[in-house]
């Protein structure tokens, strides 16, 4: 079994989560080198596997999430199920679930009862609203988070329908949530040896992600509205139509938009009160961005954003993700796409790590593991039990 090196190497993690959040946070562990083993029901694994995309029968959903882990099946319902499970707990550092809350104290198996076993353990659990206050039972899915959070009241065209963001991002920022806190939390053991539970639900994330749309209401009692794709706080800071497609401009200052005014050869727009500082900009957005507009109508996106950027101007395409996946600095430079070489789906792309470390660079990425691959070794290597013992177990379908 290879060894990964990595700034967690040496750091055991025990991920039951499934679908996204709590894989995607599981999936983070592993890139930086921790021993993740992904614990499936056996017969059926984690949901996700059965979700499109598929290459040759399987999910690349699921082996994007999944990848540098261990996979193990375990029946967590049977007692020899839970005493196995116990066992694996006693010599874990982390345990990831995202199940609703109850789920795991039902099974015997909450973090009032496996710390009795490892006081140091560090318990990660992320659900749709955490495991406690008055909506805490509700099942939690990202489009609830989006909109429970205030999100997609805030995404959209004014006038159109409220929107979801084309990603899972309360999912994804659940993930990392449960990620950053379950890293704080085992800091803290190495300092203390004290465990540690890191309830985390996808609305706070969200909520928490909001920033400048929270802070309106907050100090104006303004309610945010849906405003297209500027911003609420800089002007011109929003996406504009060229002759081929559309841009984003990111004039951030006055400086900024004085370099814009430059280059648009409209030094008058300086001197329009309406325009003169930021704030100003910002009241009167509607007004400034048809010259914006009418300047960009016979440019190309391209030798825009290129012209911007000469000038000093913050500025990109909006880019499609066949473009994306090809561009020198994102796919290149920084290797956010990555190959990996799975036994049936054969040789794919999959996003990369966006982490960037120095000495321990995240570069060795393994399939995300077939069902149950990973079990006989688990059972013999860490728990260090003989080929019969498992033979049984296996006959019992405890796995």
């Amino acid at each position: 079994m290879e060894t990964r090196k990595g700034l967690l190497e040496g750091v055991t993690v025990l991920d039951l989560s499934r679908v996204l959040a709590g894989p995607y946070c599981g999936m983070m562990l592993a890139d930086m080198g921790a021993t993740v083993i992904k614990v499936e029901i056996p017969g059926k694994g984690d949901d996700s596997r059965g979700n499109f995309p598929l290459i040759n029968g399987e999910s690349a959903y699921y082996m994007n999430l999944n990848r540098n882990k261990l996979g193990i099946t375990l029946d967590l319902k049977s007692e020899r199920g839970k005493e196995i499970f116990r066992k694996l707990v006693a010599n874990t550092d982390i345990l990831i679930e995202n199940y609703r809350p109850g789920v795991m104290d039902k099974l015997g198996l909450g973090y009032e009862e496996l710390q009795k076993i490892n006081p140091g353990l560090i318990y990660g659990c992320i659900s749709g609203f955490g495991h406690y206050g008055p909506y805490s039972k509700r099942a939690g899915y990202d489009i609830i988070g989006q909109a429970m959070s205030g999100l997609m009241s805030t995404t959209g065209w004014p006038g159109g329908e409220p929107t979801r963001t084309g990603t899972a991002i309360a999912d994804v920022m659940a993930g990392l949530s449960c990620c950053v806190g379950i890293l704080a939390a085992y800091i803290n053991k190495l300092k203390t040896g004290e465990g540690e539970k890191v309830d985390v639900a996808l609305v706070d994330s969200m909520v928490s992600s909001l920033e400048i749309i929270n802070i309106i209401y907050l100090c104006t009692g303004q309610v945010p509205q849906r405003i297209g794709n500027r911003y609420e706080a800089i002007y011109p800071y929003d996406s504009f139509k060229a002759a081929d497609g559309s841009l984003v401009i990111g004039a951030g200052n006055d400086k900024l938009f004085g370099l814009l005014c430059q280059l648009m050869h409209k030094p008058e727009l300086l001197e329009d009160p309406r325009f003169r500082c930021n704030n100003d900009r910002v009241l009167n957005n509607a007004a400034l961005k048809p010259y914006i507009e009418a300047w960009l109508a016979d440019k190309t996106i391209d030798a825009t954003v290129d012209e911007l950027l000469a000038a000093g101007i913050p500025a990109a395409p909006i880019n499609t993700i066949d473009r994306v996946a090809q561009d020198p600095h994102i796919a290149g430079a920084r290797e956010m796409f990555v190959e990996i070489d799975h036994p049936k789906a054969g040789k794919l792309k999959m996003t990369g790590n966006q982490i960037k470390l120095s000495h321990h660079k995240i570069a060795t990425f393994t399939p995300a593991p077939l069902l149950s691959q990973d079990t006989e070794f688990v059972l013999q290597d860490l728990l260090g039990m003989t080929k019969a013992e498992i033979a049984q177990l296996a006959a019992d379908k405890v796995f």
